[in-house]
Formats: structure tokens, sequence, C-alpha cells
């Protein structure tokens, strides 16, 4: 079993995300022990880049906060050591093509895997570009985590045969962001993509109360919150970790009903 699949192992999966450094790179640690601590069972740490492209005004900001503070890739590998010596809990990173691209595949990947990381979501590589950077991913144990969205009906076979770790299934069109509602028939994609693989499908972009996730829960294999957790931790800085550990808590219980 892979370290990403083990998030999958004991029934619904909560996912939760971070932005590296906001406010500062001690506290994401802190809220990272918190967020593990009320039950994700998967963190995706967000590496801060000053064009993120797919996501909403409050991620953005966050990205500002933290690259203002003078966080850099580094700190993020940094961090991710630090966590991955004290918890099991997978590790993935979100980040953008430049910065992997800039740093060498190769190192970056071996670098990955070096810190505990098990996988990499990378919103602005393609699907079909995907081959330059995953078989130097694979031959260090990274995973490059594809995403598939409402308009990618016709290339689901085709995206979900090749998938790894997981499936990154947006909610909704446009960016990132908390939505009071998804209507988008996200039981109809993912019965598509389970046609094709077994690899776990899990839903983000919107998700952010526990009635959502018992909703996506029943058809999809996990939820991924961001939004809200960067907007908690935009609201209450440095002293957030206990907000933080409850909220993870809700969605957990919200995500074991199903």
């Amino acid at each position: 079993m892979s370290n990403i699949a083990a998030a999958f192992a004991h029934g619904k999966a909560f996912i939760a995300f971070l932005t590296a450094g906001d406010p500062s790179i001690e506290a994401s640690e802190r809220f990272i022990d918190a967020l593990i601590e009320g039950g994700a069972d998967l963190i995706e740490i967000g590496i801060p880049f000053s064009d993120p492209i797919a996501e909403g005004v409050v991620i953005q900001a966050a990205n500002v906060r933290s690259l203002t503070h003078g966080t850099r890739l580094d700190h993020a590998f940094e961090l991710a050591a630090k966590v991955h010596a004290k918890t099991e809990t997978p590790l993935v990173f979100l980040t953008y093509l430049n910065p992997v691209f800039h740093y060498g595949y190769e190192a970056f990947t071996a670098r990955c895997a070096q810190v505990g990381v098990s996988g990499l979501i990378i919103p602005d590589l393609p699907f079909e570009e995907q081959g330059e950077l995953k078989g130097i991913a694979a031959a260090h144990g990274v995973d490059i985590i594809t995403l598939i969205a409402p308009t990618s009906e016709q290339r689901i076979a085709a995206i979900a045969t090749e998938a790894t770790g997981f499936i990154y299934l947006v909610s909704s069109l446009g960016v990132t962001g908390v939505r009071s509602e998804i209507t988008t028939d996200l039981g109809a994609i993912v019965r598509a993509i389970k046609a094709h693989t077994d690899t776990p499908v899990a839903v983000g972009f919107g998700v952010h109360s526990p009635e959502q996730a018992a909703q996506i829960g029943a058809v999809a294999d996990g939820v991924i919150v961001g939004s809200k957790i960067v907007s908690l931790i935009a609201e209450h800085g440095e002293d957030s970790a206990e907000r933080l550990r409850d909220y993870a808590r809700q969605m957990k219980e919200a995500l074991r009903s199903r």
C-alpha cells in the first residue's frame, strides 16, 4: 500500500490544505499537528507562489502573506520533514510547475521523497504534459495527483486509467473558494471515473461544511478543504490551532457517518 492509499484505508478521507508559512512556518507546523489530531487523513501543503492561478482570493491572500513573511521553497521542504518525522499521515505538496521546473524535476522529486512528501498536485500541469515529470517522480515514489474537472467528460477514461495516488475531482468550475452550494452531479462523475480505475476520488473546491462533507462522502472517497481552513487562519492567526483541531474533528465525524 502506498503512503497516499493509507489515507483512504479506514473510511472516507478528510484532506486538509494550508499554505506553508501563513502566518509563519512554525505556526504551519502547529496547525498541521492540530489538523492531524482532529482527524485529518492527509495533509496538503501549499507552496507559496506569486501567481497561484487556480486559487480564489482567500488562498491568494495566504500566498501573499507567506511570501511577504519571507517563506521560500526550502522552508516548505523543511516543514514537511518536521511533520513527517512525527506522523505517518501522508503529505502532499500543492505547487505550480515553475518552481518544480526551476528546481529541477529530478532534484525536486528526490527532495520530496527525502522529506516524506508522497505526492504533488500541480494545477497548471495538463494531463497530456505529465509525461515529462511523472516517470521521474515515480522513480522516487512520488505520485502526480491528477485533477478532473466537470468539463473533463471526454477525457475521464484516459485520465482515470493513468491516475496514481488519488484523483482530485474539482467540484465546480472556477477557482478555489467556499461555496454555499455545489450543484455539479458529482455522483455521475465519480461513477464515470470508477468505471476505469480503483484509484480513490476526493472532491475539492468549495467544500467547507460538515453537511457538504457528509453529502459528498456518500458518493466519493474523501473531501478536500482549503479555503475554509485558510480563512480560519487568516482570522485567528497564530492562535488558530485549537479551532483547526475542532474543525477537523467536525469534518471527520461527518465523513464517518457515510
